[in-house]
């Protein structure tokens, strides 16, 4: 981490993978600070096992996933001031973060982590030892399917910011990101036409799908 600053502040490090970041990040002035912000979050990983409220959650997001959206977004480029795509880049890498969330509950759930806030499934009836239980036992609860339906809508709202922040992106670059935003958001479609039933099967795009999707994106 000390390594990493040093690098990003002096624009220049022994380090080669440092020393492109460093250039890259001068490049196209993205801000250093996004590249910390990320490290915290992964360190949070490290001892952190769930998350007592939305809030908390997002505090990690911030760095595991918004940060992405803004240190892409200069690379991208815009047609309108960064500043004001900025909060849409940064919902975007929420969006996608939120979908890996729901649709690998039961692997993270494997790993000792429930990334899904404890007081949304609680409002539901859920904690963990029901999640634990659906996935031991391969049987579903309708308790958790209300509660991933409850996240399946938080995740739209967001998607829905994000989307008005494609057009403000370099027309060169928006072909791709929208296509990652379909295929991203086409999980969630998957989720819902299962009725939420997520613990023991992860869901995917078909691949005809993701190929039609691919193709569009292409011409």
């Amino acid at each position: 981490r000390a390594h990493l600053q040093a690098g990003l502040l002096r624009r220049r490090s022994a380090h080669p993978v440092v020393a492109a970041l460093a250039d890259t990040a001068a490049r196209y002035r993205i801000d250093p600070g996004h590249f910390t912000d990320f490290m915290d979050s992964m360190s949070m990983d490290l001892d952190v096992t769930d998350y007592p409220t939305y809030e908390h959650l997002e505090t990690y997001m911030h760095g595991s996933a918004a940060v992405i959206g803004l240190q892409v977004l200069p690379v991208l480029g815009t047609v309108a001031p960064r500043e004001e795509a900025a909060p849409h880049a940064a919902s975007l890498g929420v969006a996608f973060q939120l979908t890996n969330f729901l649709r690998d509950v039961g692997e993270d759930l494997d790993r000792g982590r429930v990334y899904l806030p404890r007081d949304r499934l609680a409002s539901f009836g859920v904690d963990r030892e029901l999640l634990q239980w659906c996935r031991s036992t391969g049987r579903t609860d309708r308790r958790v399917r209300d509660a991933v339906k409850d996240m399946c809508a938080l995740n739209r709202e967001v998607y829905r910011h994000a989307e008005a922040g494609i057009p403000m992106l370099d027309p060169v670059s928006r072909p791709c990101v929208r296509t990652a935003f379909v295929l991203y958001r086409g999980i969630l479609d998957e989720i819902e036409a299962r009725d939420c039933r997520i613990m023991h099967r992860r869901a995917v795009v078909p691949r005809r799908r993701r190929a039609a999707v691919a193709l569009r994106g292409l011409v």
